[in-house]
């Protein structure tokens, strides 16, 4: 069945980028998936339930840690910039900002 990830006419898009855009569809999925599970588990009185729902909150997140990574993969840039922002102190925005200069 066909989605609405191209904006171009899929038929003159390479596979290379036809496959990119399902993993960036797929990334969005994840994400979406994410936010509502937090949904749920936060109104969820039942205990097995909402361990059950953050169970498959976390299937999620790999997931899309597994999309992610594969765009990365693809992206150098991307991953140059990102290195500069994740798993960092301090403001987010002048981390950003710094990376962004420094992969141009």
């Amino acid at each position: 069945m066909a989605t609405e990830q191209y904006h171009e006419p899929a038929a003159e898009l390479s596979s290379e980028i036809r496959t990119f855009a399902r993993m960036i569809t797929g990334l969005v999925e994840e994400a979406e998936a994410i936010g509502w599970y937090e949904q749920r588990i936060s109104l969820e009185k039942d205990k097995e339930a909402r361990a059950i729902m953050e169970n498959a909150q976390k299937e999620e997140f790999k997931h899309f840690g597994m999309d992610l990574e594969f765009l990365l993969r693809r992206k150098k840039e991307w991953r140059e910039i990102l290195k500069g922002i994740l798993f960092t102190d301090g403001d987010i925005v002048e981390a950003a900002e710094k990376a962004e200069k420094k992969a141009d």
